[in-house]
């Protein structure tokens, strides 16, 4: 892929100076072969968060280790594994909250 990149390179920025023009929109780039893909650029968006200490330190630890580049590119990297697991993980939380229900239903009624 770094090799496609490097030697498209000169293509690519035309087309994008074109199409950004016509459209008056920036694109991005990405490439797939077989079942690897790999985005060359992508335009990202500041998102406001409020995140404690803790959940900094997740995100810091993730760039350390070079998961990520960034606390932004940390954030999403753990959306997008949230996203991946999210049936499964709603669907064990669902489960679980009926069973809270039942125990509730099955308790002495409130007042």
């Amino acid at each position: 892929m770094t090799r496609f990149r490097e030697q498209t390179r000169e293509q690519r920025m035309r087309i994008a100076r074109e199409a950004e023009h016509r459209y008056g929109r920036k694109v991005a780039w990405g490439a797939q072969v077989g079942d690897t893909s790999q985005v060359f650029t992508s335009l990202s968006v500041p998102v406001m968060t409020r995140l404690r200490q803790q959940e900094r330190q997740v995100l810091d630890t993730l760039v350390d280790s070079g998961v990520a580049r960034s606390r932004s590119e940390a954030l999403a990297w753990c959306v997008r594994l949230v996203g991946s697991n999210a049936d499964t993980w709603l669907g064990e939380l669902r489960q679980a909250m009926e069973a809270v229900q039942k125990v509730r239903d099955a308790g002495p009624a409130g007042a």
